[in-house]
């Protein structure tokens, strides 16, 4: 069954890898971006060449996760062309890399703000038509760096993500009485097919910096290597791709509540499917164990 759906973060990287992926399911799709006329304009051009050379409803629509006003002005778009929205991917991201303490307060602020309050901001925008409609799905673009095994110098970027998978599970249990459905895709690293690391910001304070660089000279460049020396070969971003066209296609209420994609087998899916069941035995526990799936109350 066709389903429209709004992906956060889809100029680029996972974001329009799984736009493209879904529209050629069959899906109507809205890639959501900001700078549409600007700097992403490009992005946008290349989104519709694509809609017509493959037959897809592809579309885009400008969305900065940074601006409540934003978000409410694209879901109002979605509604007004479509009619209607069953799909909400929380995929926009930004990383950065570099010492813990050279970051100052404001720049975590930041990255927080761009992965966790960003999907707050497109939530209170959405999920009042998905209550309303008593059916949805929402899915969260999370890393394996919240359970998994964390080399350094990522802290701003995996606290953000370990605060966005925990506002995703509280969420879950919250609107499964509304029908509505939740689904956490966990991507490992993959250091090819995408840009994070090479488009990730640095720390403004580099006065500390050096003193980081004398006794962990080089560190990004060797957890990179060893990452990719970890992978097996066949590993391919396309894979998140496919792994969201999947659960989206998947009949509503049976979805799984997490799917790992992880060439670095890093560990966090172990970790994840103990915490998964300790909620959900917690859940059943306290009488609660309806929110463990989405309906109709």
């Amino acid at each position: 069954m066709s389903s429209t759906i709004l992906i956060t973060g889809a100029g680029s990287g996972f974001g329009a890898l799984a736009a493209r992926a879904l529209a050629d399911a069959g899906h109507t799709v809205y890639a959501a971006m900001r700078n549409t006329t600007t700097r992403n304009a490009e992005r946008v051009a290349d989104a519709k060449s694509y809609a017509a050379e493959h037959g897809v409803d592809l579309r885009t629509v400008e969305l900065d996760v940074l601006s409540q006003e934003s978000a409410d002005n694209a879901i109002a778009t979605v509604l007004s062309e479509a009619g209607r929205l069953d799909v909400i991917i929380h995929n926009a991201g930004h990383m950065v890399t570099g010492p813990t303490e050279a970051f100052t307060p404001d720049e975590m602020v930041a990255v927080y703000d761009t992965n966790v309050l960003g999907t707050q901001r497109v939530n209170r925008a959405a999920l009042p038509h998905l209550r309303a409609r008593r059916e949805g799905l929402v899915l969260w673009v999370g890393s394996t760096s919240t359970k998994g095994g964390t080399p350094p110098y990522l802290a701003p970027y995996f606290a953000a993500k370990a605060a966005m998978d925990a506002l995703a599970v509280s969420y879950a249990a919250e609107l499964a009485r509304f029908n509505v459905e939740t689904s956490i895709i966990v991507p490992g690293s993959f250091t090819r097919g995408t840009n994070h690391f090479a488009t990730g910001g640095r720390p403004g304070d580099q006065t500390v910096v050096p003193d980081y660089e004398a006794h962990y000279a080089g560190l990004m460049d060797q957890v990179s290597q060893r990452l990719a020396d970890l992978a097996p070969a066949d590993a391919d971003v396309s894979q998140v791709a496919d792994a969201i066209v999947e659960v989206v296609g998947t009949e509503h209420g049976k979805r799984p509540f997490r799917v790992h994609i992880d060439p670095a087998n890093d560990g966090s899916e172990t970790v994840s499917a103990v915490a998964d069941h300790i909620r959900a035995e917690f859940l059943t526990r306290i009488g609660l164990d309806d929110l463990l799936h989405p309906h109709n109350s």
